[in-house]
């Protein structure tokens, strides 16, 4: 059973590994198609039309799905790799042990935010961006740039304790958990993450930045943590609506996956400590 760790535990071979896999995604082709994914569903999904990854009640488990999928690609790499993930709550300043060099790399250079320490800097291993928003081809960051602070352990316990999923209009402007957490609106948990990193995590393209994938492991983590805490509250909406996902449709790109697949993460993998 794949067990994803705080990436604060990890080891320096854990860390080595999970670099190096991403690395050989990125040389193969594969990391480019899971950015290119996300970035076309962020540009389409619409408050006032059909959306799925985003802005609408799918967004945690079309992302549970997603990252499901990159961490088998991983593990065809590296069988022993699984996603670790981020706790912003903790680990709150560039100073932390995720943006050493010998991990993700640091925020990136005032002139321009390229980041220029570790494996994902272009004069290093090369790690381009093909998925562009402009026409730079290096990865970009600007720690704490944006104007925002990481949320605290207070205001993540704030939304885990919304008893309701998610409610009308299922858009960016619904209460409910998903949309606190999504950041939309009130306590703005996940959103504000992308924007505290900053450059390409603050663009549709955003998994063109590794973080991308701790964060959304954490935010994932939220969710098991919410299911736990909630367990008579379900999935909404059960159906009948439209322009969204309801419990038993299937999400895009997949053409067999439901809400209701992604409900039990134990199936796929636990986290090292239990919700």
């Amino acid at each position: 059973m794949t067990v994803r760790k705080n990436q604060a535990q990890l080891t320096a071979d854990e860390k080595r590994r999970f670099v190096n896999a991403l690395l050989a995604l990125k040389r193969d082709g594969r990391y480019d198609s899971f950015v290119s994914t996300h970035n076309d569903f962020i540009m389409s999904d619409r408050d006032d039309s059909d959306r799925v990854g985003h802005r609408s009640p799918s967004f945690l488990p079309w992302h549970r799905r997603f990252l499901i999928q990159f961490e088998q690609a991983l593990q065809s790499v590296d069988a022993s790799v699984a996603l670790p993930y981020w706790d912003w709550t903790a680990d709150r300043t560039p100073a932390a042990s995720l943006w050493a060099p010998d991990f993700l790399g640091g925020t990136g250079r005032p002139r321009d935010g390229q980041v220029t320490d570790g494996a994902f800097a272009f004069s290093g291993s090369g790690w381009r961006i093909n998925v562009r928003v402009d026409g730079r081809d290096f990865l970009r960051r600007s720690l704490g740039g944006g104007g925002v602070q990481l949320p605290t352990k207070a205001e993540v316990d704030s939304v885990l304790a919304m008893p309701v999923y998610d409610a009308p209009p299922w858009n960016s402007a619904s209460d409910g958990f998903r949309n606190h957490l999504e950041g939309w609106r009130g306590v703005n948990l996940h959103n504000r993450v992308h924007v505290w990193v900053g450059g390409h995590m603050a663009t549709g393209a955003s998994p063109n930045d590794p973080v991308f994938w701790l964060h959304h492991a954490y935010v994932d983590r939220l969710w098991t943590q919410w299911q736990a805490r909630h367990p008579n509250s379900p999935y909404l909406p059960a159906a009948g609506t439209r322009d969204v996902v309801d419990l038993r449709e299937t999400m895009r790109p997949w053409g067999n996956v439901t809400p209701a697949d992604m409900l039990d993460h134990t199936r796929y993998y636990t986290y090292d400590v239990a919700a």
